[in-house]
């Protein structure tokens, strides 16, 4: 697949300013997310409830526990990594990153990484408790917007024991040849909605926007929300998910906070009736039925594939679900 040329694009990014929505702009704050949802796949979010008090110390602790741990076994990758590169050695297949992943839902292993102090869990567990709560905020949010009832996304999401909702923290350190290797490269999210607490000091995620590829802002206390590939499927298309990447830099170590909340593993998606045909309504005659334009499968059989197609288009995952689709028992 064809990436454009590094330079980013300075767009009015949409912001919402959740505040607004207790308020009588409400209506202009919908349509902001609302044009998010459907011409950018990602919108920023300000005063979203989470404290400013627990964000600091959530980066605090996140850098530090980096510098600690990490960040000599990065090093050694990076030494690695560009000495294969100055070989002559194509490293467009690795992501200049150090990271690990916490599992919050639907059983947690905070309790089970290694090299996390008992202050770090207890920080993590605390702001996970808060991403949870405004995920499904914004969930409600997506739900108003499209004319569904309160709560649909949620339950569609649930599958036996609920939501997959886990944290990748990230450090995308310094690179001295940017122009060699991606912090991490370009990709649509498999799940559902993501909200990511990233640096405010240093930049690097893009998403592509019409062929372009667009900065999104690093704001002080923000927290950025994108779409992932099951959203697009439930809202059949009217929401869409979008390539982004992390670009490397010659300076500074990008921290990166990623939470996913994302169907159960045997969550059975499928484009919500109620949106089935919207997005062509205005083609058919009165009386014609709309058509499910995405397939229907098991959250869990998507990701199988997605696992070995993550940096490729999207497209392609959902034919070969619609190819390989088998009857599915929704009783």
């Amino acid at each position: 697949m064809a990436i454009p040329a590094n330079a980013a694009v300075s767009l009015n990014f949409p912001v919402i300013n959740m505040e607004k929505l207790e308020t009588g702009e409400r209506g202009a704050a919908m349509e902001v997310i609302q044009d998010a949802c459907e011409n950018w796949g990602f919108f920023e979010l300000l005063n979203h409830g989470i404290s400013h008090e627990l964000m600091d110390e959530v980066e605090r602790v996140s850098k530090a526990h980096y510098a600690a741990c990490r960040e000599e076994q990065f090093k050694e990758f990076a030494a690695k990594t560009l000495e294969a590169g100055e070989k002559g050695a194509d490293v467009k297949d690795v992501d200049w990153e150090s990271t690990f992943f916490v599992r919050h839902l639907p059983a947690s292993n905070l309790a089970d990484l290694p090299d996390l102090d008992h202050h770090y869990r207890q920080v993590m567990k605390e702001f996970a408790s808060e991403i949870e709560r405004l995920a499904e905020k914004v969930l409600d949010l997506l739900c108003e917007n499209l004319g569904l009832e309160q709560g649909y996304l949620k339950r569609a999401f649930a599958g036996s024991r609920g939501p997959t909702f886990g944290t990748k923290v990230s450090s995308y350190p310094p690179c001295p040849r940017p122009d060699m290797v991606d912090g991490l490269r370009a990709h649509t999210d498999a799940g559902g909605v993501i909200l990511l607490f990233q640096d405010d000091q240093v930049s690097g995620l893009q998403l592509l926007k019409d062929g372009a590829w667009v900065e999104v802002p690093p704001m002080r206390h923000a927290i950025v929300v994108n779409i992932g590939d099951q959203l697009e499927v439930i809202t059949n298309g009217r929401y869409k998910s979008v390539m982004h990447r992390v670009l490397t830099r010659p300076d500074g170590n990008r921290m990166s906070i990623a939470s996913f909340y994302n169907p159960g593993a045997d969550a059975i998606i499928f484009p919500a009736p109620a949106l089935v045909g919207a997005a062509d309504a205005a083609e058919r005659n009165e009386g014609e039925e709309g058509t499910a334009v995405y397939p229907r499968f098991v959250f869990e059989d998507y990701m199988n594939l997605y696992v070995r197609h993550k940096f490729e288009a999207k497209e392609p995952r959902f034919k070969a679900m619609k190819a390989d689709a088998a009857p599915i028992a929704t009783a």
